[in-house]
């Protein structure tokens, strides 16, 4: 089982759930667990703080945060991991089995990272736009016919996977004890100062801001950078951004 201090660097993320009952459910699932930071995005509903079908987690309920998009849910995080299944969707991040989820997580948390796991709305699931906040996939497997799975039931599939098999990490290659990754939000700063380069030095149409942006927010987190290379990094476009201005 993940300990105490492992649990207090994991963060529960819902996408604009719908149905306050879900929340709820996925509250449950999480006191089941020993889970106890849980993050909603614009909610449909807004007295979801009241479902009652957080049996056992009311006051875990009653202490989630609110925030307005993924990108604030998961600024303070180092490894963000979108979940869903590849029936009608091609990854544009690395893709991680859910039995290797646990692995994957611990080896995170073994670093000094915090780690954010991200659910979609019962509708629609994490958009495109969502998973630009993402380092991974973790997919569900689910029949090809019934691909969607309810919000409650898959937050407790993940979350049994992440504390039956997080005792087993995945070794990354050697890290420097002395670095710490560079955390979601710093990413997504570097990525909008870089985003203001390319529009100064018109890189490419305005049309086409939004797509480089989308892919530019991936490829960040695919280099897997540290807080001083991301802060090095930032200052390096931000002087060329002023010399570009002036």
């Amino acid at each position: 089982m993940l300990t105490a201090g492992q649990l207090d660097r994991i963060e529960i993320v819902l996408v604009k759930p719908r149905n306050p009952l879900n929340i709820g459910a996925a509250a449950r699932a999480m006191a089941n667990f020993g889970f106890s930071h849980l993050s909603v995005v614009a909610p449909y509903e807004p007295h979801w703080r009241e479902a009652q079908s957080a049996v056992g987690a009311e006051s875990l309920l009653q202490n989630a945060k609110s925030a307005e998009s993924p990108a604030e849910a998961t600024e303070d995080c180092t490894l963000v991991i979108g979940t869903g299944t590849l029936v009608h969707r091609k990854a544009e991040q690395p893709v991680v089995a859910l039995p290797d989820l646990g692995g994957r997580v611990a080896s995170e948390l073994d670093r000094g990272g915090r780690v954010a796991l991200v659910f979609g709305s019962e509708k629609r699931g994490l958009t495109r736009d969502d998973f630009a906040c993402c380092h991974l996939l973790a997919v569900i497997p689910t029949h090809p016919q019934q691909p969607s799975m309810n919000l409650g039931q898959a937050v407790a599939v993940c979350l049994y996977e992440l504390a039956a098999r997080a005792g087993a990490p995945v070794l990354l290659g050697p890290e420097n004890p002395d670095q710490h990754p560079a955390t979601s939000g710093e990413l997504d700063r570097l990525a909008g100062v870089i985003d203001d380069v390319m529009l100064a030095c018109r890189y490419s149409p305005d049309e086409m801001r939004e797509a480089n942006r989308h892919d530019l927010r991936l490829l960040l987190r695919r280099l897997a950078l540290n807080e001083t290379d991301a802060r090095r990094a930032l200052g390096v476009f931000r002087r060329i951004l002023h010399k570009l201005k002036h």
